[in-house]
């Protein structure tokens, strides 16, 4: 059985932890995926040995993400009705799929960024 070895972060380090977590990335080395599956994160790093199962992400991507898609999408159903009154269906055809993309897309390299800052600030379970 391999033993994990820790990387501690460097100080100054949680703009590179968060870089690298938002490219999907080990936190540790920037060198691997940090997900097996579209956000199941692997438990240990193959190159660098970090255990990346320690940094538990929990609740704070979904909520993050939600926040980041509402603050585009709603804005955006606001001016479309402002400026051109479309009926109800343009709406539902417009915005329904929009937040469920974004949603979709953003939730991976937000966890990812969430694992790299806890990361570069000790933070493990």
């Amino acid at each position: 059985m391999q033993h994990s070895r820790e990387l501690e972060p460097p100080p100054g380090s949680f703009l590179t932890g968060l870089l690298r977590g938002i490219r999907r990335r080990c936190p540790g080395c920037g060198q691997s995926h940090l997900f097996s599956r579209y956000v199941t994160v692997v438990p240990n790093c193959p190159d660098c040995g970090l255990e990346t199962s320690a940094y538990r992400a929990d609740d704070a991507p979904p909520y993050f993400t939600i926040f980041v898609v509402g603050h585009v999408v709603i804005p955006g159903m606001l001016l479309l009705e402002q400026k051109f009154h479309p009926e109800p269906w343009v709406h539902m055809a417009t915005w329904v799929p929009m937040t469920l993309l974004l949603t979709l897309a953003l939730l991976p390299p937000i966890k990812g960024a969430v694992i790299g800052a806890q990361w570069a600030l000790r933070m493990k379970s």
